[in-house]
């Protein structure tokens, strides 16, 4: 006897997926996060570059350009003419951005309406010194209502070339 044996098939239905805890992991987990991230400030600077005219005539002198320039051993303020204002020596420290504040403030208080001004770099200046030189150019911190603010110097930024004259020696 040849006996035939059914295979009885268990139907077995499929576990529902349960997605619940994962869920709850993500409703906390988001706002974690999002609370955690930390949001950075970023400043943006805005530069205005000289002109590459060479042709663009006498300067009036009615009107001053002035100029920072920076080299290894000191910093040059000038009147855009050849004069120098006042010439920064650097300290065993560095260049002394304390003493050129103090300058910026000088000509800012001479020349209130005056927003402009020309940094001019060597060509291997380093980048922590260029940004230390346009910050103390364009603004410095003072206290107003018990506040520490930023009082604006000279927020229109110019970026030029230290040039060499034909007898080796640099001019601003």
């Amino acid at each position: 006897m040849n006996r035939v044996r059914k295979r009885r098939h268990k139907h077995v239905e499929a576990a529902e997926l349960d997605v619940t805890p994962f869920m709850n992991l993500m409703i906390v987990l988001v706002p974690v996060l999002l609370l955690s991230m930390v949001f950075t400030h970023t400043t943006v600077i805005d530069l205005n570059f000289p002109a590459m005219d060479a042709n663009a005539g006498p300067i009036d002198p009615e009107t001053v350009n002035l100029e920072v320039a920076v080299y290894d051993d000191k910093l040059i303020v000038a009147d855009g003419r050849g004069g120098v204002i006042k010439t920064v020596t650097r300290t065993a420290e560095g260049h002394d951005f304390a003493e050129l504040t103090l300058v910026m403030q000088e000509l800012k208080r001479r020349m209130p309406e005056k927003e402009d001004i020309t940094v001019l770099l060597e060509t291997h200046t380093d980048y922590q010194t260029v940004v230390s030189v346009m910050d103390r150019v364009r603004s410095y911190p003072t206290v107003q209502a018990l506040e520490v603010v930023q009082a604006e110097l000279f927020p229109v930024i110019s970026l030029g070339d230290v040039t060499v004259t034909g007898e080796g020696e640099k001019r601003s």
